[in-house]
């Protein structure tokens, strides 16, 4: 049974207390007791190299299995307060939504069943093929997403036998060490040794470079902005990098509309556009615009027109054009608010009409600021999409029934996530079947990641024998 928003509140204040204390002695340079939280980097990696020698090799298959599925089952009972402690804590997104994606990444995310062996047979005996562990992961997790990832990331990384530490965002610290605490909570009462999935406590550059370069760090999985995937595809170590997106849909004259305007209005909306997949830019054929533009008027969405367009970018863009930091993940209503226009809390989406130019299409701006441009046909649309995406080869989606339209689109992006008739977020497990992955990484090919792919692969040959055909 869910609890009371008041509810949730009273835990995460008695969590935050409590974090306080913790984070505040490694800030003074001394290293916490706690088998989750280290302020030295070193520390936590030597404790996550005993943790996941121990968790490799002496525990079976079947044990993990029941150990995750555990685990998933306990973390269930926090969904909502790590909601309400990453909305505080970054002060960015929907609780709501932040509920659904803490749920998505537990209930949705790959444990060790996802693994398989590949045997090959022939005139010179058998060929094993086997996904084995890194060892430790440097895990350099997002605000955007921060309880969220943790848990997706945890649930993949150790299902395939590795250790975790994690470096989390600065301004997501609080709510990634609780997401920590709880995991650790559920591994050490089965016995699972200390270390293998924690946290650095003090956030900073200096500290996540070290984490990256440490010796015994086999792997790095990073997910953010340029910086952060440039720092991890530098750091000398095989590397998982997402990368910026900045995901075009495009509305054809084929489209359902009243459908594929709810669904863009949802996608667009979800966590207050902060997903890397969501709608951030909207491309119609301009002899349906009009009439797509009245469906979403009526499911959520509010259009801004002349001046108060203008009020808008002086709110959200700064004065080198880039979105301002200030009103990212901020909820419609406030940013609205801020320009003097008070609306119902049912919306959820600003529209404004604009041209390819305009920065609110070529920045990804992280907010549920939509601009729609209209074009003249679908092949302009697609043109379009392509140079707004920007080449980033993240994301991409489209409301159509024409089945060339589709597949074009689709060829012509190449990105690694691509949907159709349907939210973005159908494309990570929510309302897809398909598994969860808060980390898409597109830099490195790997895509959205699942326990897959943060093993490598081994070969064992032997020859002359055990083929009994």
């Amino acid at each position: 049974m869910a609890l009371r928003e008041q509810d949730i509140k009273q835990i995460v204040a008695k969590v935050l207390e409590e974090l306080k204390d913790q984070v505040g002695s490694l800030e003074k340079g001394r290293t916490s007791q706690a088998s989750y939280c280290y302020g030295d980097v070193d520390d936590a990696v030597e404790m996550a190299v005993k943790a996941q020698k121990i968790w490799q090799w002496e525990y079976s298959l079947e044990d993990k299995k029941k150990i995750v599925d555990g685990l998933k089952k306990f973390l269930l009972d926090y969904v909502e307060e790590l909601a309400v402690l990453a909305v505080e804590d970054t002060g960015m997104g929907r609780v709501d939504d932040k509920i659904a994606k803490n749920r998505l990444a537990v209930e949705k995310t790959p444990g060790p069943e996802f693994f398989t062996t590949k045997a090959t047979s022939g005139d010179n005996g058998l060929v094993l093929e086997e996904l084995s562990p890194f060892g430790v992961i440097a895990s350099i997790t997002p605000s955007t997403n921060p309880t969220a990832s943790v848990i997706n990331n945890a649930i993949c990384m150790i299902s395939g036998g590795n250790a975790v530490v994690f470096a989390p965002h600065p301004s997501a610290v609080k709510c990634s060490l609780r997401s920590c605490e709880l995991i650790n909570q559920y591994l050490t009462s089965q016995g699972v040794p200390a270390g293998l999935v924690s946290s650095l406590s003090i956030a900073t550059l200096e500290n996540a470079r070290k984490l990256m370069t440490h010796k015994d760090v086999r792997l790095v999985s990073a997910t953010g902005g340029p910086g952060v995937v440039k720092a991890a595809l530098s750091s000398g170590k095989p590397a998982i990098g997402a990368g910026p997106g900045n995901p075009p849909v495009i509305v054809d004259e084929t489209a359902h509309l009243e459908k594929a305007a709810k669904d863009v209005i949802a996608g667009c909306s979800f966590d207050n556009n902060l997903p890397c997949i969501a709608e951030k830019e909207l491309i119609v054929v301009n002899c349906v615009a009009d009439q797509l533009k009245r469906y979403m008027l009526e499911n959520g969405a509010f259009e801004l027109k002349g001046g108060d367009v203008g009020k808008l970018k002086k709110l959200v863009l700064t004065e080198d054009g880039k979105p301002n930091k200030d009103y990212v993940g901020k909820d419609a209503v406030r940013i609205l608010a801020d320009i003097g226009i008070k609306v119902p809390e049912s919306v959820r989406v600003i529209l404004v009409e604009a041209e390819e130019q305009d920065l609110l299409v070529q920045e990804e701006m992280l907010m549920p600021v939509l601009p729609m441009v209209r074009v003249s046909d679908f092949e302009d649309g697609l043109m379009m999409a392509l140079r707004v995406e920007h080449g980033f080869r993240h994301s991409a989606a489209i409301h159509s029934t024409n089945i060339d339209n589709m597949s074009r689109m689709a060829r012509a992006m190449e990105t690694t996530i691509f949907t159709k008739n349907a939210p973005s977020f159908a494309s990570i497990g929510f309302g897809g079947d398909c598994p969860t992955a808060f980390t898409i990484a597109t830099t490195t090919g790997q895509g959205p990641t699942t326990p897959l792919s943060f093993c490598r692969v081994r070969r064992c040959l032997l020859h002359g024998a055990f083929r009994i055909v």
